[in-house]
């Protein structure tokens, strides 16, 4: 894994246009990003990857707000614990432990959430039917596997793995690859 110089470098070149820098830095990022859930988590792997994948793409959207003032880490791991806490109070864990004694601070004021659902209608907009569909009834809509599997007429499994795989499409999307 790159270390906090590293990874500044790279969302830097990324910022500057270079893609395959920014692609690098969303792999980097995934891999402490996953460590990160993964240890919050535990027992939850499929939690923790989703986690990863909607970090990654905040990182990607807000990649703006990035002050190059301060360090690359406290910014990636702020956004990363946002997440947790709108993941924890969705699935009903307001008391979970893990969130004993910690300070979660404010909400990001530079944070507009129209832009946020433009930039996300934007990329949803790209993916298929049946991908998009699972994503938003899920993750925007917060319905459960279940009752999106019922809405749609398939199956939970397959509600699953349009997920899994839109989000990576998604990521593909923001890297700047094509989707296939």
């Amino acid at each position: 894994m790159a270390d906090e110089a590293a990874l500044r470098a790279l969302l830097l070149k990324g910022l500057a246009g270079e893609e395959a820098a920014h692609r690098a830095f969303l792999t980097e990022a995934a891999a402490l990003l996953r460590a990160y859930f993964r240890n919050r988590l535990r027992g939850r792997a499929e939690d923790a990857e989703d986690l990863v994948q909607e970090t990654l793409v905040a990182l990607h959207t807000r990649r703006d707000s990035y002050d190059p003032n301060y360090p690359l880490t406290a910014w990636l791991y702020a956004i990363a614990r946002y997440r947790l806490i709108d993941f924890l109070r969705r699935a009903k864990h307001r008391d979970h432990a893990g969130l004993d004694g910690h300070d979660f601070g404010e909400p990001d004021p530079e944070y507009d959430a129209a832009d946020a659902k433009h930039d996300i209608k934007v990329l949803l907009d790209k993916l298929p039917e049946k991908q998009r569909t699972a994503i938003r009834m899920v993750k925007l809509e917060e319905r459960s596997v279940r009752e999106t599997a019922d809405a749609t007429g398939l199956s939970e499994s397959d509600i699953k793995i349009s997920i899994h795989r839109g989000l990576k499409t998604l990521m593909r999307l923001m890297a700047g690859e094509q989707a296939t």
